[in-house]
């Protein structure tokens, strides 16, 4: 009884401890978030933002701003791994220990490019303006806003508690995400994958999902993506022999009968698809509702035919629910007003759930169009990937890191309907998650790819102290994570 006692008080004395530590540390992250900028001064999470934004980083010239966050990662400490080192091709590596050490590695993913400004801008797109607490800014949010919180998070970690870590902790930043070319991740899978020895990655994700959707809930509700809907991105063209004056008008000719076949293909409904991720997201999310809602929640098979109704109201869930078509662009090859053109063709981003076939789909495809004549070319696709398991210790300890940071809220694994680079590590059976532990009002969330994108100051100090209440709880455990093998042929014995 004695000898039991002693090792309870021990007990209670290690966990009081490391509970105070990190308490500690907290207090520390929360109040001092500076750290040495691209110039070698002192800089806060904010000015090294507004920096990076205004360096224009367009998918295929990401050298200017690589060069720049590189330079940040440097000055703090960090060791770099060289990936590449051209536009359309620069990638890179920073890292508390060396690759070569060879510790298992948490990965923390971002992308250097962003999509093209919009004609719609208000404000110039590159201003980096901080105006009323909120900052303003293509990439705002998408990525280098992300990327900022994820290296502020990492660097916290490395000032206050990572010598003694289990795991070595990786900044990745790769190019061309937004156009999913072959020098971005793609070509990091390809030749420096074992180098990276990755034990698990996270990447963009969910925000905080009430913010975005109708209704009571009882507690905030952060999503944790666990698989994404992968991309099928097609050209279809049509040639005719049918050409010349448009004075006369000809019984078929290519733009007629092609805007005829695209007609038959996006008025169609698509069918609603449930499976087991989406249909778990509905549940999760019923369970923190109230009233009749969340009875139907709870029960959507039960209540299928409403659930639908109410999910076509919504295209940005009921994508979860679909494989979706979306015409994206038409072309031919005339632009005189007076000249029929002999080549019609369209661009088409489609997004495959997960089980989908793409061959099937492919061929549903044309039987929609109903014009044999009609050439499908496959422009861009991604093989499938299973969902990366929610049982593991990286996702348990990033949901209580979620949960410690914003108390009363919970934390639900769900899907993405975008695609991004992390579907690359879970088809090579790697632990991928996205997410992005802030709060974003709708208004931020339309910004994405919008006109003006922007981002509240406050979540990028928010978002930060999540991923480094993670990495204090996954460097200060007792060892790294078996692998997902090792785990199971241990549960055997």
């Amino acid at each position: 009884m004695h000898f039991k006692r002693r090792f309870f008080i021990l007990r209670v004395m290690k966990i009081f401890l490391s509970t105070l530590f990190t308490c500690c540390s907290l207090l520390v992250c929360s109040q001092s978030m500076k750290i040495t900028g691209a110039d070698g001064l002192p800089a806060d999470i904010e000015k090294v933002l507004q920096d990076y934004i205004r360096i224009p980083s367009v998918s295929g010239q990401e050298r200017e701003a690589g060069e720049y966050l590189k330079q940040v990662c440097l000055n703090n400490g960090l060791h770099i791994a060289d990936f590449g080192n051209e536009d359309g091709m620069y990638n890179f590596a920073a890292s508390i220990f060396p690759l070569p050490s060879d510790k298992p590695n948490i990965i923390f993913l971002n992308h250097l490019d962003v999509v093209p400004e919009s004609e719609a801008e208000e404000t110039e797109p590159y201003s980096g303006r901080i105006e009323n607490g909120t900052i303003y800014g293509r990439g705002t949010i998408d990525n280098k806003g992300a990327a900022m919180i994820q290296l502020y998070g990492i660097l916290q970690t490395m000032q206050n508690a990572f010598d003694h870590s289990p795991y070595n902790i990786t900044f990745l930043s790769v190019s061309c995400e937004e156009t999913q070319c072959s020098g971005g991740m793609a070509y990091v899978k390809e030749h420096f994958m074992d180098q990276l020895n990755a034990a698990v990655v996270f990447g963009e994700g969910p925000s905080e999902l009430t913010g975005l959707m109708e209704g009571d809930f009882e507690h905030p509700i952060f999503g944790i993506s666990v698989v994404h809907k992968r991309p099928l991105w097609l050209t279809l063209e049509l040639a005719s022999k049918t050409n010349g004056h448009g004075s006369i008008t000809p019984n078929t000719y290519a733009n007629k009968e092609m805007i005829a076949a695209l007609n038959k293909l996006v008025q169609k409904k698509q069918k609603a698809i449930f499976n087991e991720t989406n249909i778990k997201f509905l549940k999760d999310i019923g369970e923190h509702h109230h009233g009749i809602k969340k009875m139907v929640l709870k029960h959507p098979m039960l209540f299928k035919p409403f659930v639908i109704a109410e999910l076509r109201k919504h295209p940005e869930l009921f994508s979860l629910f679909s494989n979706t078509i979306t015409l994206t662009n038409i072309y031919s090859n005339s632009d005189a007003v007076n000249k029929l053109s002999s080549l019609a063709g369209a661009y088409l981003d489609c997004r495959l759930l997960p089980d989908t076939d793409e061959k099937e789909f492919l061929d549903k495809m044309r039987k929609k169009l109903k014009n044999d004549d009609i050439k499908i070319s496959v422009i861009n696709s991604l093989p499938k990937n299973k969902p990366s398991q929610v049982e593991t210790i990286y996702y348990k300890n990033m949901s209580l890191a979620i949960q410690e940071k914003y108390p009363n809220s919970v934390t639900i694994d769900m899907m993405m309907p975008n695609v991004n680079d992390l579907g690359l590590f879970r088809v090579a059976n790697i632990p991928a998650y996205g997410t992005l532990p802030i709060f974003c009002d709708k208004e931020e969330v339309r910004s994405v790819h919008g006109k003006n994108e922007h981002l509240h100051l406050e979540s990028l100090h928010s978002g930060a102290e999540v991923f480094y209440i993670f990495l204090n709880k996954m460097v200060n455990q007792n060892g790294p994570a078996l692998p997902q093998e090792a785990q199971t042929q241990a549960a055997g014995l």
